[in-house]
């Protein structure tokens, strides 16, 4: 039985970078080589956190299941995915109450998505509590394959605007390695 104080952490990723042209639809676009290899070393500094995810909500956009593939393919043990078509350019409050749908079993849920919903969230969960250092790499954007770690006590179904804290945001470059831990 879970109960209303259990530890949860939400982590909320923005897509690697897309291609721009050559679609007829938005929701086609695959990633760029440089996405592919962002999206591994998302997975790589996920593992390297210790960070284990119980339940994927990834959007159906083509980018972001190639993006869900490239963490797995670095070697993040593969958790349940949900493809959430509510989840593709969505708003902060749509992804919401889908992250208030999770199941009551996972500790750790991954949300796989788009922006402006994916920063969005992040800024209105948080507003302004946890690591210091990881708002002020947020405050300067939230990039493709940017990654929001935040924590809450509670169930998923209860999650509400300024019930988390944001420990750590991490921007996932194969070339370059810029965090924020708490």
């Amino acid at each position: 039985m879970t109960s209303a104080a259990e530890d949860r952490t939400l982590v909320l990723v923005r897509h690697a970078k897309a291609q721009q042209d050559g679609y007829d639809a938005d929701h086609d676009r695959e990633l760029t080589p440089r996405g592919h290899r962002d999206a591994a070393e998302a997975g790589r500094w996920l593992c390297a956190q210790g960070i284990g995810i119980d339940e994927v909500l990834c959007s159906t956009a083509t980018r972001t299941q190639q993006t869900c593939e490239g963490i797995w393919s670095a070697g993040c043990s593969e958790a349940d995915i949900h493809h959430e078509r509510r989840i593709y350019d969505a708003s902060a409050d749509r992804i919401l109450e889908t992250v208030r749908e999770a199941d009551s079993d996972a500790n750790v849920v991954m949300v796989v998505g788009h922006a402006p919903g994916i920063p969005a969230l992040t800024s209105i969960l948080a507003d302004g509590e946890g690591s210091e250092r990881a708002h002020d790499l947020l405050s300067q954007g939230f990039p493709t394959a940017g990654i929001a770690v935040l924590r809450f006590s509670g169930h998923w179904s209860d999650l509400a605007p300024g019930m988390a804290r944001l420990d750590r945001f991490h921007v996932a470059r194969a070339e370059k390695r810029e965090s924020a831990d708490a």
